[in-house]
């Protein structure tokens, strides 16, 4: 077997969340060798930010449309890349057993989507960045979607922090309050973004607990896009969806039937109404 053939193997293994962070720890490294190559053999160096990252201005963002979504796969320093993948690590681990894959993409591409569309409008409307044409980049808009949904489903929820015990909820009314005061210091743009992307996770939850997924447009499209361009007949789901074995089956389902009986009460009664136990099974699952 080729280096290639089991690094495609273990990447299929990956859940979508583990999918992103190794990309986007690709796209982080590969600028480094690219511009050594280009040094080497004397050739102008690119500029990967005037193709990938996303400019505030409607001129720019027709001209690149596609650097609406590429802007969250890059990052501008190592503690960038590292709280932002660190925190998708462990938000995504808790809600993907809570969530299907389909529901994750939705909820965090379309945080980085709105994420971006606030900070181009932003950019156009306030007075305070006239004459300012900074380039935006990073997955904090599509990583905070995704915190401030599961804060809202689960807003009781305890992770570790540090060896503490601390409700989700507290940890993204936090994260939201810093970019809020963090505006006019530095980085505007990027916490305006955040900010865009918090509350697409706070509607996607709030619709879908209605029963209406506002988000399913995006996964729809990524579907009719991937059917149009592949001559194979896998659908979509394919590409995040884990098949499970026969032997695996039966211990797999009795697990989701626990986790959705759970679900069922917390929709019905609320997180207080579970009992220890049965909260103390929802985050040994959650960290899996």
């Amino acid at each position: 077997m080729s280096v290639w053939t089991s690094l495609k193997i273990r990447f299929n293994q990956l859940t979508i969340s583990e999918k992103l962070i190794a990309v986007m720890i690709v796209l982080f490294v590969l600028p480094f060798f690219s511009r050594t190559l280009l040094f080497l053999f004397n050739i102008s160096s690119i500029n990967i930010l005037e193709w990938f990252g996303l400019y505030p201005s409607f001129e720019s963002l027709l001209i690149r449309p596609w650097t609406l979504i590429t802007y969250g796969f890059f990052h501008a320093s190592l503690g960038h890349i590292f709280w932002n993948l660190l925190l998708l690590y462990f938000v995504g681990r808790m809600l993907l057993n809570l969530f299907n894959e389909r529901q994750f993409i939705n909820i965090f591409f379309n945080g980085i989507l709105v994420g971006g569309v606030v900070f181009v409008v932003s950019y156009s409307i306030f007075p305070a960045f006239s004459g300012q044409f900074p380039p935006l980049i990073g997955s904090s808009a599509g990583v905070m979607a995704l915190l401030v949904f599961l804060a809202a489903y689960a807003p009781y929820q305890e992770i570790y922090v540090w060896f503490v015990r601390i409700k989700i909820v507290y940890i993204a009314l936090f994260l939201v309050l810093i970019d809020v005061v963090q505006i006019p210091t530095n980085n505007a743009g990027g916490h305006l973004a955040h900010l865009g992307g918090a509350f697409w996770g706070w509607l996607y939850q709030h619709q879908l607990a209605k029963g209406t997924d506002i988000g399913r447009w995006f996964s729809n499209s990524c579907e009719s896009v991937v059917k149009w361009f592949s001559s194979s007949k896998t659908p979509f789901k394919a590409v995040y969806k884990t098949k499970k074995t026969k032997k695996e089956a039966p211990k797999s389902n009795i697990h989701q039937q626990k986790i959705d009986a759970i679900l069922d009460k917390i929709t019905a009664s609320g997180y207080e109404s579970l009992t220890q136990e049965e909260k103390d099974f929802l985050f040994k699952s959650g960290n899996q």
